[in-house]
């Protein structure tokens, strides 16, 4: 699914709210100086501004996303061990591993409104997805095997290659950039959502798991898609420490990174899967 998580409302939210506060000994609203200076003040030099070491910082983001990472890869293992496979090679798919699945959703949509949170439901949500992960990632390799080790490593390929183009300039996340690809996201997702219903009711879209070429280009386009979103995860955490974000946004960048990837991998996934069928 898409990323909900770092976005730019999400941004200005929080810049307004760090704006908001008053700072050390600042004084009340229609409080009046006691004493009036009459005298030029004395200048030291261009002075730079304070910024408290409680704030974010990508390194921070960096570490909360690695141990986010170990989180979900860890829950992934038990995921995949409680896939069963039968003699006759039938995969029999555990129902309850859907409830990670549920779990992550709820945490992203808390997260939204409660960034704060991230220190908590970040781990929940690592631990939760990774249940899911591991358990479709059994069956996907039962069917094809080998397809998850290409999968992780084209998600890492993927990734890397995003943060080397970002880091050099290469790409560059503009205004433009950014609503195009939120809005093509939030497009996808709204897709996804219908064609949820549509299979809880007992009707499918045949293309969509299709090894057609029509389904194939659509996954490309897709998976296209999320790795800009990587982009977009770069250019918020960078802002974020320039800005000089709270702390706890550390956490909140880095849940949704792992939104992104997790969602990066399921497309590539599903991409080499259409690609093993023709």
């Amino acid at each position: 699914m898409a990323n909900p998580i770092l976005n730019e409302k999400s941004f200005s939210k929080v810049m307004q709210r760090s704006a908001g506060e008053a700072g050390w000994a600042a004084p009340q609203a229609g409080q009046q100086s006691s004493q009036q200076v009459t005298r030029a003040p004395i200048s030291d030099g261009p002075v730079s501004p304070y910024r408290s070491a409680e704030t974010m910082t990508a390194s921070g983001t960096a570490s909360a996303a690695l141990l986010l990472m170990l989180l979900l890869m860890a829950s992934a293992m038990f995921g995949w061990t409680s896939v069963s496979e039968s003699v006759s090679g039938a995969v029999q798919f555990p129902a309850w591993t859907m409830a990670g699945a549920l779990v992550g959703f709820v945490c992203a949509i808390v997260l939204t409104f409660k960034p704060k949170l991230a220190r908590v439901l970040a781990p929940a949500y690592a631990i939760a997805q990774g249940v899911f992960v591991g358990a479709i990632s059994k069956v996907f390799n039962t069917q094809y095997d080998g397809i998850v080790i290409q999968a992780v490593g084209v998600t890492l390929g993927v990734f890397v290659t995003m943060l080397v183009l970002y880091r050099t300039g290469v790409i560059r996340v503009t205004d433009k950039m950014r609503r195009t690809v939120i809005g093509a996201t939030m497009g996808i997702a709204i897709f996804y959502g219908v064609s949820l219903l549509l299979n809880l009711i007992g009707m499918n879209i045949s293309f969509f798991n299709s090894s057609s070429l029509m389904s194939i280009g659509f996954s490309f386009l897709v998976a296209g898609l999320a790795a800009m979103n990587l982009a977009l995860d770069f250019d918020f955490i960078e802002r974020g420490e320039q800005s000089g974000l709270p702390k706890y946004m550390e956490w909140y960048a880095a849940f949704g990174l792992m939104v992104t990837i997790v969602w990066l991998y399921l497309e590539i996934l599903r991409l080499l899967a259409k690609l093993r069928d023709r």
